[in-house]
């Protein structure tokens, strides 16, 4: 493609977000005391991890890498305790009342605006391109890194061997992941595997990407013939709206609002993980009004949250689906599109103060 933009240096913090208002825990987990028992002791070692064997030969068969390379590579894979310790306690598990504050707040709404302002052209040809608005692209970055600000501080290549060797109950997905990293050609990442630096998680760049998205979702859109979600802007805006648009972001569609509630309104299915399938205006006859107005036939589903007053009900929709894909949460959602939607709103009203200006 024939636009080129600056690449950025980064900025990291020592705490992932997701870590963001987090007291250090009191308690080791009953799970996490147990795998001290399996896990190697000290902070580095070199030797075989449970599993590791079988994983090379996988690898070495279908792509041809050399078996002694991709031993030595996980050899020096280190155990981290506080990868497991991280994993047991995800800011998504906070009720609503208190997750909401960490990522849609005025300080985190500014610097979208600002980011948003900062990079307008880039972001609205990309938003133009993928057909998914631009303040969703900022608001993604946002929620995950803070605009890129804090993309986490462990070795990828730890992150995932410590949960794929040794965290039985996500070992099979974060098994895979570690595989696909390990195969991943060296032009689709931001540099060599070992050096590799993202969240507890083993997610990478300003988006968060893990190894299975980065194959199937991220986008060389500076056409340097690298893919790089640490260092350009383009390959990272383009490659968080392309995967909006392949899990079926609908151009111009709603994608959550709130919702009026009857005093005595009919049960009806909450929100529970699945795309919407009711019709909008079945919600509406059980004694739940929408906002906004939304064509009839509309799918949605009903999700409530408890806010600082009490429940909070609001109608989602196909698009707030999406952004699940990247975050299953249903409060990871809603605070990208809060975020969103302040920061459209504070675009929109310093263009309308600029038009004015300028008359």
């Amino acid at each position: 493609m024939a636009f080129r933009a600056c690449r950025t240096s980064l900025r990291k913090r020592d705490e992932p977000v997701a870590m963001v208002g987090f007291a250090p825990m009191v308690r080791m987990p009953l799970l996490a005391f147990f795998l001290l028992g399996l896990a190697p002791s000290g902070a580095a070692f070199a030797q075989a991890h449970p599993g590791e064997a079988a994983l090379v030969r996988e690898v070495a068969a279908e792509t041809g890498q050399d078996v002694a390379r991709l031993t030595a590579l996980l050899d020096g894979a280190q155990y981290k305790q506080s990868i497991i310790d991280a994993i047991s306690r995800p800011a998504e598990s906070k009720p609503w009342s208190a997750y909401r504050p960490i990522f849609v707040n005025p300080a985190r709404i500014d610097a979208g605006i600002d980011f948003y302002r900062d990079n307008r052209a880039l972001l609205e040809r990309i938003g133009a391109q993928y057909r998914v608005p631009p303040q969703f692209l900022v608001a993604i970055l946002g929620v995950e890194t803070y605009y890129g600000r804090i993309t986490g501080h462990y070795r990828v290549l730890d992150a995932l061997a410590t949960l794929a060797f040794y965290y039985p109950p996500r070992a099979d997905y974060f098994r895979g992941e570690l595989k696909t990293l390990l195969e991943l050609p060296p032009d689709k990442l931001a540099g060599p595997i070992d050096t590799l630096q993202g969240s507890y998680a083993g997610a990478q760049g300003w988006g968060q990407f893990m190894p299975s998205s980065i194959r199937d979702y991220a986008v060389d859109e500076d056409g340097n013939g690298h893919i790089d979600l640490n260092g350009s802007l383009p390959d990272i805006l383009a490659s968080v709206a392309n995967y909006f648009e392949r899990h079926g972001w609908q151009a111009g569609a709603p994608v959550a609002m709130p919702a009026t509630r009857d005093a005595d309104p009919d049960a009806v299915a909450e929100y529970a993980g699945q795309p919407p399938a009711v019709p909008v205006e079945q919600f509406v006859a059980a004694g739940y009004t929408p906002q906004t107005v939304v064509g009839a036939g509309t799918p949605a589903s009903l999700l409530t949250l408890d806010g600082d007053n009490g429940n909070q009900y609001w109608l989602i929709f196909n698009n707030f689906y999406v952004i699940t894909r990247y975050n299953k949460s249903p409060r990871y959602a809603m605070a990208v599109t809060q975020l969103a939607e302040a920061i459209a709103q504070g675009v929109a009203a310093e263009t309308a103060q600029a038009t004015a200006a300028a008359r």
